[in-house]
């Protein structure tokens, strides 16, 4: 799974680097620390153009009741999202990247859970595939245009401490994903690779992180740091 994330540069950042032609969103507060039912950056085609723009982490389908569904959506299986009605809908029509400096993730061991910070080898932000949806409160008329993360089996460096970890993304790969015209399941299916071990990095750092109040960069002091906590 993928629960948690970075995200602190600024939205102009992301949109270069994704080679999006429009930026949609205001700028939103860097994290350290980002969890679920929070706005996030994420790249996508709104009619026809490359746009960055925020979306509240945590899918909510067009037809739910209660947007709280949200709070236990912020995954989705890669291997069955496109049949879950939950998601389907989205995976052949509205997928997007969401940009992450890094992400974290928590080892089990005897003595409890240890967290690692995983990111990008090169250190360019992690193109984590994602899906998006839109929904409208039938109460309030709020409307919220919301994200899942989608996840597959691990990699060599991942399933040491996880036997999940989130879809990335591929450059070359870009804009079939973001291509709303692509809708064949397979097709889709077929862009979902394994994303080689060799272009990630990790190290444990501090159960910190388990509180999402904690949210500044000494999160991501390794672990084995003097002075680390």
């Amino acid at each position: 799974m993928c629960g948690r994330f970075v995200q602190v540069e600024k939205p102009e950042f992301y949109a270069e680097h994704f080679g999006a032609e429009f930026v949609r969103t205001e700028t939103l507060r860097g994290s350290y620390n980002v969890a679920p039912t929070t706005l996030v950056y994420a790249v996508a085609d709104f009619d026809g153009e490359r746009s960055l723009t925020s979306m509240r982490w945590g899918l909510i389908p067009s037809w739910a009741k209660e947007k709280k569904i949200g709070a236990k959506t912020f995954n989705a299986r890669s291997e069955t999202a496109a049949d879950k009605p939950m998601f389907r809908s989205s995976f052949t029509k509205r997928r997007c990247i969401i940009p992450v400096d890094g992400f974290y993730e928590w080892q089990r061991r005897e003595k409890g859970k240890l967290p690692h910070y995983i990111f990008s080898a090169d250190s360019k932000p992690l193109p984590i595939a994602g899906l998006w949806s839109v929904w409208n409160d039938p109460d309030t008329d709020e409307r919220l245009v919301t994200c899942t993360i989608l996840t597959g089996p691990p990699n060599a460096l991942m399933e040491e401490i996880h036997d999940r970890m989130p879809i990335i993304m591929p450059e070359d790969r870009w804009d079939a994903w973001l291509d709303p015209d692509l809708n064949d399941k397979d097709a889709i299916r077929a862009l979902m690779g394994q994303y080689p071990a060799e272009s990630m990095k990790r190290y444990a750092v501090s159960t910190l992180v388990n509180k999402v109040q904690n949210n500044t960069a000494d999160l991501l002091v390794p672990l084995d740091t003097p002075g680390a906590r």
